[in-house]
């Protein structure tokens, strides 16, 4: 057992002990890839940086390897760098840490650690993803509606019937002024009522366009 926390490189690294260190740490990318994507909705160029991270970062750090220059060397490089990206969830950005730490852990020739590391993590997240907090989808609704219809309460009915949560956040005049635009937040009771919802709320819009699309909770991705 105290041999899983011993490293593997006893002087200087050669060959055979980076190709173990690359071996692992892409196996530990591999497992957080698989448990991110468990149970979430995540881009297939997100789960392959998630892949490739552990291996970029152990062999960033093997080549600095305590060298003063080649560390500042390194630095210089990736500060040329420009990252652009969307906003992220948190989980998106807890799977990149724990992939930078397994390549961490990689470089420093801990590769056992590395991998009970991978392994445990891996394993709350999965446990994680089964717990029913944070389940309701939050949804966008867009109600377009004339302006002779008073709509400040007009669908509050219809809101408490099939909804858990309603706000408006977004008022917009279209069409010269004709018609108004209403702009919700909501989360549904049941996912199944959606299309029993879109009709009661045409018949209390006059039939005009409802749109729903999912909302920024759900899109997020990086």
């Amino acid at each position: 057992m105290n041999a899983l926390f011993e490293s593997i490189h006893t002087g200087t690294v050669t060959v055979t002990t980076y190709l173990i260190g690359m071996a692992v740490a892409l196996l530990c990318g591999v497992i957080a890839a698989l448990c991110t994507a468990y149970r979430s909705h995540v881009t297939k160029s997100f789960l392959i940086s998630l892949v490739l991270l552990p291996m970029i970062v152990q062999t960033v750090i093997t080549m600095v390897n305590g060298n003063v220059g080649t560390g500042v060397a390194v630095m210089g490089a990736f500060s040329l760098i420009r990252f652009r990206s969307v906003p992220g969830k948190a989980k998106d950005i807890a799977a990149i840490f724990l992939s930078m730490t397994a390549g961490l852990a990689c470089a420093a020739g801990y590769v056992g650690i590395a991998l009970l590391f991978s392994l445990l993590l891996g394993a709350v997240t999965v446990a994680l993803a089964h717990l029913p907090m944070g389940e309701d989808r939050t949804m966008e609704l867009i109600i377009t509606v004339p302006e002779s219809l008073r709509f400040a309460g007009a669908f509050d009915e219809l809101f408490a019937q099939y909804t858990r949560k309603h706000r408006l956040v977004r008022t917009k005049t279209t069409n010269m002024g004709s018609l108004y635009k209403l702009t919700y937040q909501i989360r549904l009771k049941d996912p199944n009522d959606l299309q029993a919802f879109i009709d009661d709320l045409r018949c209390r819009n006059g039939n005009l366009e409802i749109q729903i699309t999912e909302g920024a909770e759900g899109c997020e991705a990086l």
